[in-house]
């Protein structure tokens, strides 16, 4: 599997985010999805990431900066054909080092709380994320699982 920064011009990239917001849709009514079109995630304060391997695309990810000590994880997608292949976690080990290269010393995210979003809370606590309050812009959503993480800063 091969990381990659990415500009999000490409048409496959741009179709597995739009899998990804109708996905979101479809599980939440539209004022509790806070997933980002791609205008949003080629925001100056987003990195954005995809995954490739053999020339097809497996997911993507991108690390949104809050502030110079916080970072928030954004746009995680796995491919549906590439499902539990371990491609998620690549990409969150990913933007997890990123964060710790920055001198972040927290990286948070927004997940949804149905039942259908159970795989990605159990990756993320496997990661170490604790459940939290909503940070940033978020309030309370029952729609929503907010999770954070503190980090190490290397030396």
């Amino acid at each position: 599997m091969e990381i990659k920064e990415d500009d999000l011009s490409g048409a496959e990239v741009r179709e597995l985010i739009r899998q990804h917001l109708s996905a979101m849709a479809e599980d939440s009514p539209p004022e509790s999805v806070h997933a980002l079109d791609i205008n949003g995630l080629r925001s100056p304060d987003v990195t954005f990431w995809s995954v490739w391997e053999q020339g097809d695309l497996l997911g993507c990810g991108a690390l949104k900066e809050l502030d110079e000590r916080h970072g928030e994880i954004k746009s995680m997608r796995t491919a549906t054909k590439h499902l539990r292949k371990g491609v998620a976690r690549r990409m969150l080990q990913c933007i997890v080092d990123e964060a710790v290269s920055r001198g972040y010393r927290r990286l948070s995210l927004e997940t949804g709380s149905p039942e259908s979003f159970a795989p990605a809370r159990a990756l993320y606590e496997s990661f170490g994320f604790r459940y939290c309050e909503p940070f940033a812009d978020y309030s309370e959503d029952p729609y929503s699982a907010y999770m954070t993480k503190e980090l190490e800063i290397k030396r």
